[in-house]
Parts: C-alpha cells; sequence; structure tokens
C-alpha cells in the first residue's frame, strides 16, 4: 500500500495564502482607478476562496472525474503516466463555500463569480472589462468577501493588505452595509425635481457656474447625480503617499477616500462615505503633486531670510 506524502503544498491554505499576498502586493501597486488594480484583485478573490475550501480540506478542491486528482489532493502520489493533478473551477469552489464557510452568503457568492468573469473576460476576449469598471461599484463586496474568507482561515484583513489598507476597506464595507444612506436616493430624487423645473437658460448657467466653481476649488470633480454639472467630491488619505521619479520630477500620489461631495449647481450636499456610496460616489480618488527634485531633497537654508554677511575681513 502506497504511504501518505506530507499534505499537498500547492493546493494547501498557506500555498494559496501566500500567493495572494503576492498578489495584494501587485494590486496595490496601481491606483484604484487603474484598471490593473481590479483585475490582480480578481486573481485574489480565486485565491482566497481556494484557500477557504483547502482549509476545511485540499479534497474538496479535487476535480473527481478522474479519482487520481482525489488521491493526490489527500496526500498520495499517483502511479499514472503524465499525472497532472485538476481541480475543480472557480464556480464550483464558490458554490461550495456557501455551505461549509460561515458568513459567505449567495450575495458574495454572486460577487465573486461576476468578479471573476471579468477576469476570464480580461484574458480570453478583445475587451477590456477593468478599464472602465469604477471601482465604487464592487471595492467594498471585495473587501467583504476578503475579510469572510481571511477570517475563515484564522486570519485578517492586515494579512495581505497594509493597516492603511484594512482600515480603508472596513471603512467601505461598513459604509456599503449603512441602512440610513438608502434615503439619499429620495434626496436625489427631490432635487431632481427642482432642477428638472427650471428654465433651459438657468440650467446653463448654474452648470458654467459650477464648472467654474469646481475648476478653482481643490477636490475630485465628479458629474453631479441631479444635474450632470462639474461637482467637487473631498476626502481623507486612505493610504501613505507613494512618491516616483518621472521625466526628471517627483511625482507623489495618494488615494483619498471621498466623505464629502458638494454641487453648486442643484445645491445637493452630502457627507459621510455611506451616502456616497449610496450613490456611487465612493470611489477613492488619487492625488497627485509634481515636485522639483531639488527644492523637494535639497537641506533646508538655517540661514533663510538674513540678508548675507559682507563684513568678512
Amino acid at each position: 500500500m502506497s504511504q501518505a506524502s506530507p499534505r499537498v503544498e500547492s493546493w494547501s491554505k498557506e500555498a494559496f495564502l501566500s500567493k495572494a499576498i503576492r498578489y495584494a502586493e501587485e494590486m496595490r501597486s496601481h491606483q484604484h482607478d487603474d484598471w490593473r488594480f481590479g483585475f490582480w484583485s480578481s486573481l485574489m478573490v480565486e485565491l482566497l476562496a481556494r484557500a477557504s475550501l483547502a482549509n476545511v480540506s485540499p479534497a474538496l478542491l479535487a476535480d473527481t472525474k478522474d479519482w487520481q486528482n482525489l488521491y493526490f489532493a489527500l496526500g498520495y502520489t499517483p502511479k499514472g503516466q503524465k499525472f497532472n493533478p485538476r481541480s475543480i473551477d472557480t464556480k464550483t469552489v464558490l458554490a461550495r463555500l456557501t455551505s461549509v464557510t460561515q458568513g459567505f452568503t449567495s450575495d458574495l457568492q454572486e460577487f465573486c463569480i461576476l468578479h471573476s468573469e471579468r477576469r476570464n473576460e480580461e484574458l480570453h476576449a478583445g475587451s477590456t472589462p477593468f478599464e472602465n469598471s469604477n471601482s465604487s461599484t464592487w471595492l467594498a463586496k471585495f473587501y467583504e468577501a476578503a475579510d469572510v474568507l481571511l477570517r475563515s482561515i484564522g486570519e485578517s484583513l492586515e494579512s495581505v493588505f497594509t493597516e492603511d489598507e484594512a482600515r480603508t476597506a472596513r471603512q467601505l464595507i461598513e459604509a456599503a452595509k449603512d441602512e440610513s444612506a438608502k434615503v439619499v436616493g429620495k434626496r436625489i430624487d427631490a432635487h431632481k425635481t427642482i432642477w428638472n423645473s427650471k428654465s433651459r437658460e438657468e440650467k446653463a448657467e448654474l452648470t458654467a457656474q459650477s464648472a467654474l466653481w469646481a475648476n478653482r476649488h481643490s477636490g475630485h470633480r465628479v458629474p453631479c447625480p441631479v444635474c450632470g454639472s462639474s461637482a467637487l467630491v473631498s476626502g481623507l488619505p486612505a493610504a501613505a503617499p507613494v512618491r516616483k521619479l518621472e521625466n526628471g520630477f517627483v511625482v507623489e500620489r495618494q488615494s483619498i477616500l471621498p466623505e464629502r461631495f458638494e454641487c453648486v449647481a442643484c445645491q445637493l450636499k452630502l457627507s459621510g462615505l455611506a451616502q456616497l456610496h449610496a450613490c456611487d460616489l465612493s470611489h477613492t480618488y488619487t492625488s497627485t503633486q509634481t515636485y522639483d527634485p531639488i527644492e523637494l531633497y535639497a537641506p533646508s537654508d538655517e540661514y533663510e531670510g538674513y540678508e548675507p554677511d559682507n563684513n568678512e575681513p
């Protein structure tokens, strides 16, 4: 009788988690509005899902169309020629998780399937599903799924993300669950009613004023969900700034988590991440600053502000 070998490394919880951590590093090397951010997140979803199922037993990952796959998952070495172990597809993994992983709801299953389908489309079609995908529509669900799957294997969001990112993730998760934010829809409808009652000339004048105002104030310009005019979203840093040398200048980019929204055309104002999430305005945006490296890194002049001393003998 064949002796069982050590636990199958490539199908172990540890192996999937280790790879997920590597993919998380690649994911956060891109800004949230970069298509690569979404793409790497979709790869992470599958790895964390498989880690959760493998934590119950690697045998649950085996494609049982060939019994040797199960034999391999149990820690044995099949003797078949040119044997290459095959595991179940992602949809089957996710379906099984709804039964064996606490907190992995059918809602999270549906999101993970959709996110995986975006990945398949990115890899196997000429279309670019992540290019025009606003992260505010999926990022909270991604973090919620990651949180549930990581906790199922005794880990936390901090296991794969930085402390800043984990904190932002929990804020997004809570904002998405905030039932009070649902009143935002009624506020938007009320503002639309008032806006639609205005004349074409008045709308044009207010829209022009809003564009001028948005250009003069700091923040992230977005179209207003009521009137379509240029409006501003502002917020707080979601992570430490990242500096890179580009074309002889130091470019500093920092992810900002939205907290406030204002449109001066229709007077719509929203406050808090939950309210912004309710109308797809919670998209983390990037603040960019450019510096001259000489001015940035040159030592400060301790005599700055003093006139030169010409009294030398």
